[in-house]
């Protein structure tokens, strides 16, 4: 994944509740720290992008939050009206409320507009390149296929005129892999490990972007081998335990159970990660590059977590 950071346009999906929007905080502050101009967007708006950079609630106009890093949150009716602005120049003066009628209207009648101009206001970005990198905090697994697809269909089904001319250059940049790429978040557990297999076999049929790689967050390290665990076992003697109880003032029993707890856990973690390389391989057609970002024992998340993640990720691209 060396060249991560040379793309223009990254989509940042998964399940709901995997962390990625602290993994698109962090990818974002890794390329900013490396001297790239960068732009986050947070395409739900809920919020946590902001958080994870301490900054005040993000809107559709982008603030700095860190040396080289600006963050915005996505508003597709001032998407469509910058949009109205740039290309039927519409004056930035005109009232809202018009535009916002108008929107609603259209994107009833014709499913996927909506998603047009989301995905629109990113590749534009790309293409007047106003920054060297734009990271898409984006839709959950669920919608991100919809989302990324929505120019493509589209395109087929209108020929000719400005639509067309408009969907055309979106999927050029879409489906240009040295320019954009999808990056599917994931945990070691049952659930996020299926759904994310299904999504890169639907990226892979239904969409023109390139999976860029999948994060496997949250790993938990080894704290314990097999040697541990046999010390385990001999502990648990009673022999043993009764002097360790002594020490412990009766705490053995419950230091003992957490060890082979960590242990159990970690070992089911490592299993759903070897399903997770080989089911997404095989819904990919081939290797996907693969990085880890360990669980962050914290008991709360700001800008230090989101370095943290940052320095992970560098150290995991340089490996």
């Amino acid at each position: 994944m060396a060249d991560l950071l040379d793309r223009k346009l990254l989509f940042v999906t998964g399940k709901g509740g995997v962390g990625k929007t602290t993994i698109s905080a962090g990818l974002a502050l890794m390329a900013a720290s490396r001297g790239k101009r960068a732009l986050v967007c947070e395409v739900d708006a809920k919020g946590d992008l902001a958080a994870s950079f301490e900054a005040p609630p993000t809107r559709f106009q982008e603030s700095q939050v860190a040396p080289n890093l600006w963050a915005m949150s996505m508003d597709s009716e001032a998407s469509l009206r910058q949009y109205l602005s740039l290309q039927l120049r519409l004056p930035r003066a005109a009232g809202l409320g018009v535009v916002a009628r108008m929107f609603d209207f259209v994107a009833s009648a014709a499913p996927g507009v909506r998603e047009i101009v989301t995905v629109g206001k990113l590749c534009w970005e790309v293409r007047e390149r106003h920054y060297d990198i734009v990271v898409v905090d984006a839709v959950a697994s669920g919608h991100i296929v919809g989302q990324l697809a929505a120019p493509q269909a589209i395109n087929g089904l209108v020929q000719v005129g400005l639509v067309r001319q408009q969907t055309g250059w979106m999927l050029d940049i879409l489906s240009d892999p040295a320019q954009t790429g999808a990056l599917i978040v994931s945990t070691p557990e049952e659930m996020p490990v299926t759904e994310t297999i299904e999504l890169v076999g639907r990226l892979r049929a239904e969409t023109t972007v390139d999976l860029a790689g999948v994060v496997v967050n949250r790993v938990l390290p080894e704290l314990f081998g097999t040697r541990e665990e046999q010390v385990f076992e001999a502990l648990a003697d009673p022999g043993v335990a009764d002097v360790l109880d002594r020490g412990l003032e009766g705490g053995s029993a419950a230091l003992l159970d957490a060890a082979r707890l960590m242990v159990r856990t970690r070992r089911a973690r490592a299993e759903h990660m070897e399903h997770l390389r080989r089911g997404v391989a095989e819904a990919a057609g081939g290797p996907v590059p693969m990085l880890y970002v360990p669980y962050l024992f914290l008991r709360s998340y700001g800008m230090r977590s989101t370095r943290q993640v940052a320095a992970a990720l560098s150290a995991e691209l340089e490996s």
